[in-house]
């Protein structure tokens, strides 16, 4: 049987269902974007994909740290949330318990968690812990390309995430054909399964989008793109596209491409879109930007169950928006986060888990140590 047909005739007759009935499962899949609303008032790529060679930097904080970035307080919080996490890996190296247990997603983030901090596969005081999760991963890669272990939560969350790991292992060690064959097959799915507005859902079928899922498989292929794994460039050129038609005249987004409202954490998504597609300076950006700086402020007592994703992904975007954006964003979340960590090291999350926050957290709280090839230009 063709892998991914194996994925269920059920998940495809769910998606005509939510298509017929526009009862769409909004709050599916780990990381998966509520339709929540807030209403506040209110570039160029190669032909592989992303931006075209000989143009200026972007303005990102890469090369422009803060003088107050990392403290001994932030480093003594990482070391704990890694002694937490190193205890939340499965005996078969894996990460997530419960509703999100054997999760290739979960999985792939808690290995980026640790390989923020330099360790590697093997190598480093958690290289172990991530050579277990290397491990899970290609145990769980498909002759179709998709990295799932399980399918229940909507399989093209993991499969970014996934692939976006193997694309940071493969970018620092492309010496494993393992992973690069992974990495290859996995890009490969990605680009068949692009529906015709440019984005991409739940399920591997190119039938409908939303800017959650869009997000983490623009991501993956930036990393696959970096790491040398050849990134078609129309293929970017239609993420742009619907990206775009995601936003709001506030500047936010919407979860998909039709009438919606803004929320801060699909808006941090959709900026982070157009950066890893290449596009840096571009009113959509500085739109984007300041509607997460009017509603996201953290110090603002945001809550919800898409906390952790949305400042993974609002820090992404402030970080590559550099100037501004991180002097006022990077302290105040730095010390957010500080706040929420438990006594035990980790991060809650009732949703998904303290495997998926606590990574997500450590992420945050290590983005001035610009280790991962993903945040670096």
């Amino acid at each position: 049987m063709n892998p991914v047909s194996s994925i269920g005739l059920s998940l495809i007759l769910s998606a005509v269902f939510v298509a017929a009935t526009g009862t769409a499962a909004q709050n599916e899949g780990p990381v998966g974007v509520p339709a929540a609303e807030d209403n506040t008032p209110a570039g160029s790529v190669d032909a592989a994909g992303l931006e075209a060679p000989g143009e200026a930097p972007p303005r990102s904080a890469e090369n422009n740290p803060l003088a107050d970035e990392s403290t001994e307080a932030l480093e003594e919080a990482v070391q704990r949330g890694f002694v937490y996490l190193k205890n939340q890996q499965n005996s078969d190296g894996s990460f997530g318990r419960g509703r999100y247990g054997r999760h290739v997603g979960i999985t792939a983030l808690c290995a980026l968690a640790f390989m923020a901090d330099g360790n590697l596969p093997g190598r480093g005081p958690y290289g172990e812990q991530v050579e277990a999760a290397l491990q899970f991963v290609l145990d769980h890669a498909t002759d179709s390309g998709l990295l799932a272990a399980e399918t229940s939560h909507g399989p093209m969350y993991g499969h970014g995430f996934a692939t976006l790991f193997l694309g940071e292992v493969y970018g620092m060690n492309r010496q494993d054909r393992r992973v690069r064959d992974a990495l290859v097959k996995a890009v490969e799915l990605i680009v068949g399964t692009q529906n015709e507005e440019g984005g991409w859902r739940y399920n591997p079928v190119p039938y409908d989008a939303d800017i959650s899922v869009t997000i983490c498989q623009v991501m993956a292929l930036r990393s696959a793109r970096n790491a040398g794994i050849k990134v078609p460039r129309q293929t970017i050129d239609r993420a742009v596209e619907y990206v775009r038609s995601c936003q709001n005249s506030n500047g936010g987004f919407r979860y998909m491409s039709q009438t919606g409202g803004s929320a801060w954490p699909r808006t941090a998504a959709g900026v982070a879109s157009l950066f890893y597609a290449g596009i840096y300076e571009d009113d959509s950006i500085d739109r984007g930007l300041d509607y997460l700086l009017r509603n996201a402020m953290p110090g603002r007592a945001l809550t919800g169950q898409h906390y952790y994703y949305g400042h993974y992904y609002a820090v992404q975007a402030m970080y590559l928006a550099g100037g501004r954006y991180w002097q006022q964003w990077w302290p105040a979340v730095r010390d957010e986060m500080l706040e929420k960590q438990a006594a035990n090291g980790g991060f809650l999350d009732h949703y998904a888990g303290g495997a998926y926050a606590t990574a997500m957290s450590l992420i945050v709280l290590q983005m001035p140590k610009r280790y991962l090839p993903i945040f670096q230009k």
